[in-house]
């Protein structure tokens, strides 16, 4: 079994950062993409960034490319989201997730993730 704890959330005002951090316990992710999204009030969750096992390949959301950054230390089995100029639309609740088996590619697809962290609150004041 897997279990995913993200860590990082609060409160930020508009051009600020933070950084996300997602832990693992139980089996290792060494060989597994691991991947963020979010879900806003209201709205269905949405793809944020992924990335495969070695950080070699990784894929934004359009709405943070040039912002946000994802990536990864395989020997603190931890996938990181580092949070730039944030803007109020990035309010939501940051979830990182991981498939049932390893895969070379990341996907942007949900339905792709078995595993999923319990949420890190992310707001951002205008």
């Amino acid at each position: 079994q897997v279990q995913l704890v993200e860590s990082g959330g609060g409160l930020v005002q508009a051009g600020g950062s933070l950084r996300l951090s997602c832990g693992t316990s139980g089996r290792t992710l060494i060989k597994y993409t691991m991947g963020w999204f979010r879900q806003a009030p209201g709205k269905e969750r949405e793809f944020v960034a992924a990335i495969n096992w070695s950080g070699a390949l990784i894929y934004y959301a359009d709405s943070v490319k040039g912002r946000f950054t994802i990536s990864r230390d395989n020997a603190k089995n931890t996938v990181y989201l580092q949070m730039n100029n944030l803007k109020p639309d990035d309010t939501a609740v940051y979830y990182c997730a991981a498939p049932n088996i390893p895969t070379m590619i990341p996907s942007s697809d949900e339905h792709e993730y078995k595993y999923w962290g319990q949420g890190a609150q992310v707001t951002v004041s205008s």
